[in-house]
């Protein structure tokens, strides 16, 4: 898919699988139940084109062995994709902005619609929210012959695992983290207000509490706006998670102030969220929008702050799965004893729209 090249994805899971998250451009047949009970037959109800390569993906790949299989029998190239769709979470592609001063290269996770960023001037870099293993940051830091200043978080994660303090550790750089949070190990803090400089360029750390109370936004050369999980370019972050009714509620009234101030800035400044809520293609094209184009099309910032305190608390979707493990990890700083895959498997959903 990186390369462009022909590859026919056959998703053979249960429908409400398929439903919650999917590889993009994939090919889908409801074979998962007539698979397992030995059922060739139900893979004669697709078509799949002559001469192209074929891989099959269930949640954890025993499935789409069977089916791979079975299509290997019929003289078609046939592979399973090991490991499944929880192997798919970690897979990334990169798009890349230049500005005049400064140049950002976003990061996607394209399973678990994460974004991570570099933004580098005068090859100086900070990065921001890393969400992937260090050697991936280590080896684009060595390719673009980049030095990191910093290594920055928004927020405390719910949906994924941070490598940020793994990261920092790694380069020998400082992690600077938002406050007040509740982190186990030592860190640099910011607040709002704060001027980060980066080669020629200045970072300054906006508060934007309301997904959680220590989240903040980066406004780099009043060009760009890195909003973590408080503004997405198609919705706004939740304010539940690790919360009670109550709290959820008065996180809720703060994020609407949070995202007032940000719609009231510039509306050229480009919105650079820390996710997404659909799968990433591998396209290259970054996952941005300018803050008057959100504010056009996100029609929950239209709203009274009552309205919308009550619209987003009817709205929440489920909370995502282990989410209570991950934030615990995050806080202790320790993920080496744990597997990332089996954790972070699913669909991202921090995003109310």
């Amino acid at each position: 898919m990186e390369n462009k090249e022909p590859v026919f994805v056959l998703d053979v899971r249960p429908p409400a699988q398929r439903e919650e998250w999917q590889i993009p451009g994939s090919h889908y047949l409801d074979a998962y139940k007539r698979l397992n009970e030995g059922d060739k037959t139900v893979l004669d109800e697709i078509e799949i084109p002559e001469n192209v390569k074929v891989v099959t993906v269930c949640a954890a790949g025993r499935t789409s062995q069977i089916a791979s299989d079975i299509l290997k029998e019929k003289g078609i190239d046939a592979s399973s994709l090991e490991g499944g769709m929880k192997s798919w979470s970690l897979a990334w592609n990169l798009a890349h902005q230049h500005f005049d001063d400064f140049e950002v290269w976003q990061i996607r996770r394209t399973g678990k619609g994460c974004l991570s960023y570099f933004i580098a001037a005068n090859k100086e870099a900070i990065i921001v929210d890393a969400s992937l293993s260090v050697e991936v940051y280590a080896q684009l830091v060595t390719n673009h012959h980049l030095s990191v200043k910093y290594v920055v978080e928004t927020h405390i994660h719910a949906d994924h695992l941070s490598r940020s303090k793994q990261l920092a550790d790694y380069l020998n750089a400082p992690l600077l983290l938002p406050v007040p949070n509740k982190v186990l190990f030592p860190y640099h803090r910011i607040e709002d207000g704060q001027i980060i400089d980066l080669g020629k360029i200045s970072i300054k750390v906006v508060a934007t509490p309301g997904h959680t109370i220590e989240s903040v936004c980066f406004l780099v050369n009043d060009e760009v706006l890195l909003t973590g999980d408080t503004l997405f370019t198609n919705a706004v972050g939740r304010p539940d998670l690790k919360a009670n009714e109550e709290e959820a509620k008065k996180r809720a009234e703060l994020l609407y102030d949070s995202l007032k101030m940000i719609t009231r800035l510039n509306e050229n400044i480009v919105v650079l969220p820390a996710h997404t809520n659909t799968s990433v293609d591998f396209d290259h094209k970054p996952i941005a929008a300018t803050i008057g184009e959100i504010k056009r099309s996100v029609q929950i910032l239209k709203l009274s702050k009552s309205d919308f305190v009550k619209t987003i608390l009817d709205k929440l979707p489920p909370a995502p799965p282990n989410y209570l493990a991950i934030v615990e990890r995050n806080l202790s700083g320790n993920i080496s004893d744990v597997n990332p895959v089996d954790l972070e498997a699913g669909a991202n959903r921090c995003a109310v729209s």
